[in-house]
């Protein structure tokens, strides 16, 4: 099983930056994708970006193309999401989550991903 943790959440004025970690544990391989997905109250979980661990794949949501970027960092074992140029609607729950990959592909599908961590708030003000 993965263990997953984020960290780097907070409050933050709009165009402004925040990066938030995650920390991985457990058994991964390279065919497997790790994620960021964002929920705010009344929303669907939607899945942000995407990071296929073998061949650092990454896939973004249109919503967050050329703001946000998904990193891995192996050694550290820590997944990051780089925040730049926040908007309003970037106000949400943000987990990290761990899963299967389908043809090389990271799909956005929160039901490709059985691990998941316990979240953390990222709140931008106007």
């Amino acid at each position: 099983a993965v263990q997953l943790m984020e960290s780097g959440g907070g409050s933050v004025q709009a165009g402004g930056s925040l990066k938030l970690s995650c920390r991985v544990s457990g058994s991964t391989y390279s065919w497997m994708c790790l994620a960021w997905f964002r929920q705010s109250p009344g929303k669907e979980r939607e899945g942000v970006a995407h990071i296929l661990i073998g061949r650092g794949t990454t896939t973004y949501a249109d919503s967050v193309k050329g703001r946000f970027t998904i990193s891995l960092d192996k050694p550290k074992a820590t997944m990051y999401l780089q925040m730049n140029n926040v908007e309003s609607d970037d106000t949400a729950n943000y987990y990290c989550a761990a899963g299967h990959s389908y043809a090389g592909y990271c799909r956005p599908e929160s039901s490709d991903y059985a691990n998941w961590g316990q979240g953390t708030q990222v709140a931008v003000s106007s």
